[in-house]
């Protein structure tokens, strides 16, 4: 299974990105995917997650800013990003949990201007 990232770049503070992560097989099986950030120094830190069922969850400093989804038809997982600050600088990676493992797509980079 490959997860495959897109969607990061340079925004200023306010300004939004949509990220999106393709996966090479059905999504439909994973309990759960999501997203992480991390930064330099910095553990790897949730920043949302849905299930199978669509239930989802937000780390406190992006709720009512982010908004994670999942288009099982095609096989790809979002992480909608508005008001964007400087302080949401990270390499983002997304993951898949199933029965069995977990599995990591590569990062892509966001970088907010102040």
């Amino acid at each position: 299974v490959q997860l495959q990232a897109s969607g990061g770049g340079l925004v200023q503070a306010g300004g939004s990105l949509k990220l999106s992560c393709a996966v090479s097989r059905s999504i439909f099986s994973f309990n759960s995917m999501g997203w992480y950030r991390q930064t330099p120094g910095k553990q790897r830190e949730l920043v949302a997650s849905i299930t199978s069922g669509s239930t989802t969850n937000y780390e406190d400093s992006v709720k009512e800013r982010f908004t994670i989804s999942r288009d099982n038809a095609k096989y790809t997982l979002y992480l909608q990003m508005n008001s964007l600050k400087p302080e949401d600088t990270a390499v983002y990676y997304c993951n898949a949990r199933d029965d069995y493992r977990i599995y990591w797509g590569q990062g892509t980079q966001v970088t907010v201007s102040s």
